[in-house]
């Protein structure tokens, strides 16, 4: 489903190139889910935005599904990514005139050409937010709005779901259900899921570990980011 070839990716600041990524190889099989874990900085957002085609490879190549995003045009990439691509940001992106439900029915609109009012709000019902379907984005928490933004991403039913940090502003046991539901798409659907995270409870939720470090990409066994849970978590 995805597939990133001896892609590096740098920034012009000032007079010097800034080296965010070097020499990634990565590959996602379809309806697997993936988290990448790294420090601020290390580049895992510009990652995941390559991968979206919301930015492109200073060299290399990205597939998904397919396709080669380093030969589409912007409006070609903006026609890929909504027939096929679910993007969870960190900062929600929800649209402040309309109500939550307004914006899960805007997300069926963009993939589908076609609303749903009925499908949205079981949808909202799914991430515990049936009864602020009419509130607008500054009438609702952080959690409340990144609870919105999944459910956006869920009314698509893409067949990629790019998550930067989902479940950052949510309490445990709102955490979980969000987990489930990201989880339920990838098996009931077949949806690939790649997962940007600092949480290492989340990454041991997901079929492959990821970590980045200096821009290079190096693979984890679950197993071992179970143990390192268990030696951070206190002993009684």
């Amino acid at each position: 489903m995805v597939r990133l070839v001896e892609v590096y990716k740098a920034y012009r600041i000032g007079r010097r190139n800034l080296l965010v990524l070097r020499r990634v190889n990565l590959e996602v099989e379809r309806g697997e889910s993936v988290a990448i874990l790294g420090k601020s900085g290390s580049g895992k957002s510009t990652l995941l935005n390559l991968i979206a085609g919301l930015d492109r490879p200073s060299y290399g190549h990205v597939y998904v599904d397919g396709v080669d995003l380093v030969y589409l045009s912007e409006d070609e990439l903006a026609k890929f990514r909504r027939s096929k691509i679910s993007f969870i940001f960190q900062n929600y992106n929800l649209i402040s005139g309309l109500t939550a439900v307004e914006n899960v029915m805007l997300a069926q609109k963009v993939r589908f050409g076609r609303t749903d009012r009925r499908k949205a709000m079981e949808i909202l019902e799914q991430v515990g937010l049936r009864k602020y379907a009419n509130h607008r984005p500054y009438e609702l928490s952080g959690g409340q709005q990144q609870r919105v933004a999944i459910a956006m991403a869920l009314a698509k039913s893409p067949k990629l779901i790019l998550a930067d940090e989902p479940t950052g502003s949510l309490d445990s046991r709102t955490r979980e259900r969000v987990l489930d539901l990201l989880l339920r798409a990838k098996e009931q659907l077949g949806t690939t899921l790649i997962v940007v995270t600092h949480d290492q409870d989340v990454a041991s939720k997901m079929d492959r570990v990821i970590r980045i470090e200096d821009g290079r990409l190096r693979e984890e066994e679950r197993a071992s980011v179970l143990e390192l849970m268990n030696l951070s978590s206190p002993r009684e």
